[in-house]
Order: structure tokens, then sequence, then C-alpha cells
């Protein structure tokens, strides 16, 4: 269960206890909320490798009054060669131990970009709690810890061999050593420092100094939809973001049952989702045009009473995601990520920093507009949420790992949230589907595999979408279902918000 908190000061929700306090205790030094953001992120990116770090993504979207957007996804090096994977005889990219698969890490770059433009406090201030776990140690958490032993052998991790349990002590002194010269030198120090410096070495090729040098972090308009009264903003293509659009536009006129334990509400809220990522891998790439247009024609292919004819596949990831509201009003919705959990398996060896590999995103196939290759950035499953009232009022942040069903937990959650009334706490507790293959990796909407609606244990709905014509499988509680954190605007103006149990150790923290 998870219960709503309360706040009129500020508030910070993320997936650990340890970066909700980061974040808080920002704020109450009169640092803004993306000050709190940055200090809670920097944190995570300490205490969950598993998750997220510096060496990963970050998208973020910005309520200021309007809604801006940051796109911090990093772009492949300029070694990038489709034909020789292709001469490998690979269809898809390399998914781990591969070095093609790790385009180079935004994550820095959308840290500065964003305290350039919104922080309050020095970024010394904002890393040192990072910088003390990540020097003096932080308990492992129940999803790290017990991990320890096999992330601890792999070359340049062995900060973790020692790890077994939750609680034990880890210490992770390249990192610290990294964000007190990024504190100080800015992003320099980083892409162009001791990381940048062993990230070349071990690409052998794939990247080039230039590749590291140029900034990673660009401004863009942010796309929205309005349905449920309210108006819904993410970032647009390469995100995924607009799926969790487009099925909000073709949901908004289906005639949804108000009470969600009715199987036909889940059926209709799969097929939405069906309906509009049924043809992701060829319309997602960067630069695209989200088709949200198309919601009306797509929307005319559901049956309300049985599964539709589509193709789709989708498959688990691993990402964190946190909210920050401030006093004056200023709220952050965030997002930053490895990929697929530890990311690539592939350390920088100077400093311990995992890799992601964001890059599994690309296509191998020849002048796809995804088509891995130099300075491309990959299709990306970060989908950060913003919620504003019709006149651009703040409503809501609200965001959720889960790789590939982040756009169908956000859809869940939204519905929940807008179309029924729920609390934050009963919203976020409440169980999920995901659509999903049974396959490692991210095949997401990929021909060639039957494709099962994945229940969350305790869900009621099992029965009735199997008679609906969909495959269903029951899953434990927590297993692919998200880590998702909202924070609500009251009409007092009291800020509710909540964490996901599924995380275990996820905190929301006020003032």
């Amino acid at each position: 269960m998870s219960d709503t908190r309360y706040a009129v000061n500020g508030m910070v929700c993320t997936v650990d206890h340890l970066a909700s306090s980061a974040g808080v205790i920002t704020l109450d030094r009169g640092g803004s909320a993306v000050d709190a953001a940055i200090a809670a992120n920097a944190v995570l990116a300490v205490t969950s490798p598993h998750m997220c770090g510096l060496g990963g993504d970050l998208f973020a979207l910005v309520h200021d009054g309007s809604v801006t957007a940051l796109n911090a996804s990093g772009r492949a090096g300029s070694g990038a060669d489709p034909d020789r994977l292709r001469a490998e005889g690979r269809d898809r990219m390399p998914h781990l131990n591969d070095i093609r698969s790790v385009p180079v890490p935004g994550c820095v770059d959308g840290w500065a970009a964003l305290h350039e433009r919104w922080g309050r406090l020095p970024l010394s201030d904002l890393l040192a709690p990072a910088v003390r776990l990540a020097a003096g140690g932080f308990p492992g958490s129940p999803l790290l810890a017990p991990g320890g032993e096999f992330i601890g052998s792999l070359p340049g991790a062995g900060d973790f061999a020692s790890a077994r349990r939750a609680g034990d002590v880890i210490r992770r002194p390249g990192v610290a050593r990294t964000l007190e010269a990024i504190a100080t030198g800015g992003r320099a120090a980083f892409y162009e420092g001791e990381f940048g410096a062993g990230l070349l070495e071990l690409g052998a090729g794939e990247y080039t100094p230039a590749d590291l040098a140029r900034s990673n972090a660009d401004w863009v308009d942010p796309i929205e939809v309005e349905v449920f009264g309210h108006r819904i903003w993410t970032i647009p293509p390469n995100s995924q973001g607009y799926l969790l659009l487009l099925s909000l536009a073709i949901l908004g006129k289906l005639d949804l049952p108000s009470d969600p334990s009715d199987p036909r509400w889940a059926h209709l809220l799969v097929e939405a989702a069906r309906a509009a990522g049924h043809d992701r891998l060829d319309v997602l790439y960067e630069g695209a045009t989200a088709p949200l247009e198309s919601a009306d024609a797509r929307r005319a292919r559901i049956d309300p009473e049985r599964r539709s004819p589509f193709a789709d596949h989708t498959a688990p990831g691993d990402t964190t995601y946190l909210c920050v509201v401030d006093g004056d009003g200023l709220a952050v919705s965030l997002i930053q990520s490895n990929a697929a959990g530890l990311g690539s398996l592939l350390f920088e060896p100077r400093t311990g920093i995992n890799l992601h590999n964001r890059g599994i995103g690309f296509s191998l196939t020849p002048g796809h507009p995804a088509e891995y290759g130099p300075g491309k950035r990959p299709p990306h499953t970060l989908s950060p949420a913003l919620i504003t009232h019709p006149d651009g009022r703040l409503r809501s942040v609200i965001g959720t790992m889960g790789g590939d069903a982040q756009p169908q937990i956000l859809l869940q959650l939204v519905t929940r949230l807008l179309d029924l009334g729920q609390t934050p706490g009963e919203l976020i507790a409440a169980p999920r589907w995901v659509l999903g293959t049974g396959e490692t990796g991210f095949d997401t909407w990929r021909p060639g595999a039957e494709v099962v609606v994945e229940v969350e244990d305790g869900a009621p709905w099992s029965d009735g979408l199997r008679e609906r014509g969909h495959a269903v499988t029951a899953v434990e509680y927590g297993s692919n279902f998200g880590h998702a954190h909202v924070i609500d605007v009251l009409p007092s103006g009291v800020l509710a918000g909540a964490a996901d149990p599924r995380a275990l150790i996820g905190a929301v923290a006020g003032l």
C-alpha cells in the first residue's frame, strides 16, 4: 500500500529515501526544484547503478508558468558503423558487453543545462550529499546489494564485490572523485576529464574527443494533448512519450467504465496502448513528428469487447524517475536511465561508472531513419510526463521506470488520477498490467512473438481479459510494473504525493 503524503512548501519523490532526503534538504536550504532534482539524481547515480547513473541519459520537463522540455540523450560516436555489425551477421544492435551500444552519456550535460537555467545554489552544494555517500559508503538497497557478487565480478566494478545483503556498505571512490570534479569544473571535467579519457580508451575508435566535447543537452518543444479536462505534456521523439499522449487521445473518447476493477476498463486501456504503439518501430526516431493526429483512425479499429488484430511486442527495462515541486511552484519531472538494468555491463575502468546500453534502440535496417550511425540519437523509452490545467496552471508531475512499458503504466496512472479522481496513494498502489513477450532485452513492437497481457498479482481483470481474446499471465507483484511517483497540486495549493512501494525503499518527502 502507498500512502499519500502532503506538504505546503515543497515535495520530492524518488526511488530511494536517501535521494529524497537530499532533495528536500536542498529545498530547505533555499534551492529550487531543479536544484533538488539534481541533488536527488546525483545520489541515485551513486546508490542505484542498477537503474541510472552518470553513464546514462536524462530527459526532463520543467514547469515555471509554461512547460519546457530538455532532451539530454546521447549520440552515437563518430566510429559508429552499421555495415560492420551487419557483416557480423547481426540484425539487431548488440545488447550487452559491446561498446557499440553505448552512445555518449547525456546525464551530466542534462544537469549542467538545468542548473544554468534554474539553479539557485552552487553545483558543489548540490553534489555534496552524493559525494559523501560515494566516498564514505552507503547501505546497499534490497534491489542492489544481493547482486553484488555478480556485479563485482565485472571488469571495473570491484566497488560492489563485497555486497551480499541489503544494508551492506558500498563505497564508490571513483564516482566520488568524478562528482567532485564536476562540482568544480562542470561538464568539461566529466567528458574531457578522467571519465572521458577512459571512455575514449574503452571505445577504441568508437568515439573521438570531439564527440565528447559536443553537448548532448538540447531544449526542445514539448508535445501535449488535451484529455480528461487537462493537458498532458511529454518529450517529443526520439522519446516514446508520444505513445502516452496518443493512447490517452484514443482512450478519451471511449466509453470507459467508472469502476477500474471492471475487466472492460483494463481491456479498453490495453487496446488503446496497442493501437497507439503497434507501428512504433517505423515512426519513432529523432526528429520524427509524433503521429497524434491519427488518434481517431486508430480508435476506429478498436473493438470495445474483443482483442483487435494489431501486431505488437514489448520488453522490460530499468530506469529511475523522480519529481520535485518547490514552494514557488517550480516543478520538475525528470527521468534518468541506463536502459537495461546496469546497462551494457561495461564499466569505465578509471572511475567505476557503469555505461548505459541505450544504443540497443538503433535499427540495423539499411536506410531506416533510426539506423545506427555517427552522431545519431537512438529511439528512447524514457517518457516523463507533466499535467496542467487548460489555463496552464500546474496540476501534476508524474512518471515511472519500466522500459518499453512506461507509456502503458502512465496511461493507467493518468486515467486513475484525472478520470477516476483517485488520490496519489490510491493510484500508485493500484494493480497494473503491462504488455510483454517474456523475452529479455528491448524488443518493443517487433513482429514474431506473441504478446501477453501481464497482470500483476491481485488484479481483478485476468478472466475478463481472456474472455475478450487476450493472452494473459499473472506476474508477481512489482516484477515489471514500474516504480512510479506522482506529486499532485490540490485546489488548495497543498502538494499531495506518493512514491511506489514496488521500489521497496522509495520515499516522498516534503516541507
